[in-house]
């Protein structure tokens, strides 16, 4: 038990989940991963990035996909 590790940092998680810190800050930022702070360190728990992993994501196309629809009634 003493051998897993329980927390991970921003760059480590981001690493585990195959996207960029930069990515990950957004999810954070949308209350998408919860993290938890410790002075100024950010980390990360094991749980919350399973949780996240297992879950279903939007991607971005499809914000963009909603705005670049012609609006109801209007000529395609």
């Amino acid at each position: 038990m003493m051998g897993e590790k329980i927390f991970f940092s921003r760059s480590e998680a981001a690493s585990l989940l195959s996207i960029s810190l930069r990515t990950l800050d957004n999810l954070q930022a949308r209350k998408e991963i919860h993290v938890r702070r410790v002075g100024r360190k950010v980390l990360i728990h094991r749980d919350e990035l399973q949780r996240f992993a297992r879950r279903d994501h939007a991607t971005g196309n499809c914000r963009r996909a909603q705005h670049d629809t012609p609006p109801e009634g209007a000529p395609a």
